[in-house]
């Protein structure tokens, strides 16, 4: 008897998920619900194609819905919302605007994905405030960078010292959040000649990246024009009905537009309703396979939880590879293979402009005491390419390790764009998963050339340095 293996997100974890269920087993049959109309997309792409880099929405769609139908064989539902979830029936519930669907399962993957974090101020409700976690929100964001800059002879109406009308704006604006949304915004909008004001709560940007990453991108940041504003907590977005400036508890910015980039939280509440346990991150609790509590339930991508290399322990990870991995690994296990999805070291990168970083592993000195470890950490800056080389520039690495077993813990990379600060990082993630410690990592025979690196690349001379230090504590 053929066997039903219904999907909940038609995104990144979801599609891949069908693809390779579908693939492993032609016989299954595999119901994609997606209650939009854009499936498989390159979200990360979204402030690229805002700014103007990539010029068409539809780049960013790896997988068409047609092809997922007629070449995957995969019955992909868009405009499909599932609002419930029966496990004792085994059924869900979708609804459409052609009516209700109640469509029985075998298995079951949620993979619902997560959805931009709005701050707790009092304002966000006006007319101009923005986020970016879908394609329609790039696609508004898009029409209106272009709406603002291609009026010839734009004359503010008097409608006071805001904007009622998208077109109407031509700057100044605000970005609120200092992570990867917020610093790629803040590009995006700058580069279209914007005047921007980045407002973030904490003492430095990039979360979870070492400090002296964060102070080499708030460094060229400002070069670029950006006004970072650290340790500025929004207290209100002020206005009418539309935005008219933001508000700390030292000043009043005057502002036509805002971009809220305070993160993302899983959704959650289909999984909750159904009584699907949740994890200590707040995201779907999951085993190593990504099945729930619920037996034939799994779960992929933002909306659930993965497993820290580095400590062991549940982490939320909402990245594009871990939700590609962990939904090809339910794929498969439901295709007739059980497979564990693996674990997670959050490896991350951002471009800011003319300058690249990345980070793995666990950086935070604090986080690494409370997972068990006596952290320590060196930051050595060296050149990119060897020195005679007519171009190049520094690489500055933070690398982090056990003080105790010398065991690599993490590393935070900066580097001008194109100097190779964010593939450096790979080395790095390798000894994290290999639980390498420093005096494995600086015996790594990592490449050389002239027009790529120096005889001791970067990653070494840290390894080298920490090594050292370790040796003779």
């Amino acid at each position: 008897m053929t066997e039903t293996f219904v999907i909940v997100g038609g995104d990144a974890a979801g599609m891949s998920a069908a693809s390779k269920a579908k693939r492993d087993d032609p016989d299954l049959e595999v119901v994609v619900f997606e209650k939009g109309e854009w499936v498989s997309y390159g979200a990360c792409g979204l402030p690229y194609y805002v700014k103007g880099e990539i010029q068409s929405l539809e780049s960013l769609v790896s997988v068409t819905p047609e092809e997922f139908r007629e070449e995957r064989g995969i019955d992909l539902r868009t405009g499909h919302e599932v609002v419930a979830i029966d496990p004792d029936e085994r059924t869900v519930t979708a609804e459409s605007p052609s009516g209700e669907v109640v469509q029985p399962y075998d298995h079951l993957l949620l993979a619902t994905g997560a959805e931009a974090v709005v701050p707790p101020i009092e304002g966000t409700d006006r007319e101009g405030v923005y986020t970016l976690g879908s394609m329609s929100d790039g696609k508004e964001l898009r029409e209106y960078v272009a709406r603002a800059r291609t009026g010839e002879s734009f004359q503010q109406p008097d409608r006071g010292p805001a904007c009622r009308y998208l077109e109407d704006c031509a700057g100044p604006v605000a970005v609120v959040g200092g992570g990867y949304v917020g610093i790629e915004m803040a590009e995006a909008l700058a580069a279209n000649d914007f005047e921007v004001t980045l407002f973030q709560r904490g003492d430095r940007l990039l979360k979870g990246f070492s400090e002296a990453t964060s102070d080499r991108v708030v460094t060229h940041l400002e070069e670029q024009s950006v006004d970072v504003r650290l340790g500025a907590e929004v207290q209100k977005i002020a206005g009418d009905d539309i935005v008219e400036a933001v508000v700390t508890p030292t000043a009043r910015i005057p502002v036509e537009m805002v971009l809220l980039g305070t993160g993302v939280r899983p959704r959650t509440a289909l999984a909750e309703d159904a009584g699907i346990e949740l994890g200590s991150t707040g995201a779907i609790a999951t085993d190593a396979y990504r099945e729930t509590n619920v037996p034939d339930v799994y779960a992929a991508g933002d909306c659930a939880e993965a497993f820290h290399v580095v400590t062991g322990e549940p982490t939320y990870a909402p990245l594009a590879l871990t939700a590609n991995r962990h939904g090809r690994a339910v794929g498969q296990t439901v295709g007739g293979t059980p497979t564990e999805g693996g674990g997670v070291a959050g490896t991350a990168a951002v471009k800011a402009f003319d300058v690249e970083a990345a980070r793995t592993g666990l950086l935070d000195l604090e986080e690494g005491r409370a997972a068990g470890f006596d952290p320590v950490a060196e930051t050595i800056t060296a050149k990119s390419r060897a020195g005679y080389y007519p171009e190049g520039g520094d690489v500055t690495v933070t690398l982090t390790a056990d003080r105790d077993t010398g065991r690599v813990l993490g590393a935070s990379l900066v580097s001008e764009y194109g100097e190779g600060a964010v593939h450096r990082s790979h080395a790095i993630v390798g000894a994290l998963e290999e639980d390498a410690t420093v005096f494995d990592l600086e015996n790594y025979d990592l490449a050389y050339a002239p027009p790529f690196n120096t005889t001791w690349d970067p990653v070494l001379v840290a390894a080298k340095v920490l090594g050292g230090n370790l040796r003779s504590a």
